[in-house]
């Protein structure tokens, strides 16, 4: 019985390791994706913002006061979006809609629902 309990918990983390997407989430096309990111600001819950302008440039702030990461971004392929840091780092998260929301999924699994998607104003 051990065992089959042992078996089930690490089937159980292999889906987690899965990159945290789910039977129900559909991730957006690229062209989608790109298309709803170009322009836009992306505020989570925890009130920090990604913010994709149309030319490329990219900044993410956690608080309103932080100073803001800078870089460019891109959607290679569907449902992922990378960003070039300016600090010489790259990450690639994967958005999803969730049947409800946008979600953004990042590589350990964590999932981020969007609170709210704007488009910028001038930029920013």
């Amino acid at each position: 019985m051990r065992l089959v309990i042992i078996s089930w918990l690490l089937m159980a983390s292999a889906v987690w390791a899965q990159q945290g997407i789910r039977a129900t989430d559909r991730p957006y096309g690229q062209d989608e994706l790109a298309g709803m990111l170009a322009g836009h600001a992306v505020e989570f819950f925890d009130g920090s913002v990604s913010r994709y302008r149309a030319d490329g440039a990219y900044s993410y702030k956690y608080t309103e006061s932080d100073a803001p990461w800078l870089g460019t971004w891109d959607v290679p392929e569907a449902g992922r979006v990378c960003v070039d840091f300016d600090n010489g780092s790259r990450r690639c998260d994967g958005f999803v809609d969730d049947g409800s929301r946008m979600v953004l999924v990042i590589s350990d699994g964590t999932r981020f629902p969007v609170r709210e998607r704007r488009a910028l104003v001038d930029g920013y």
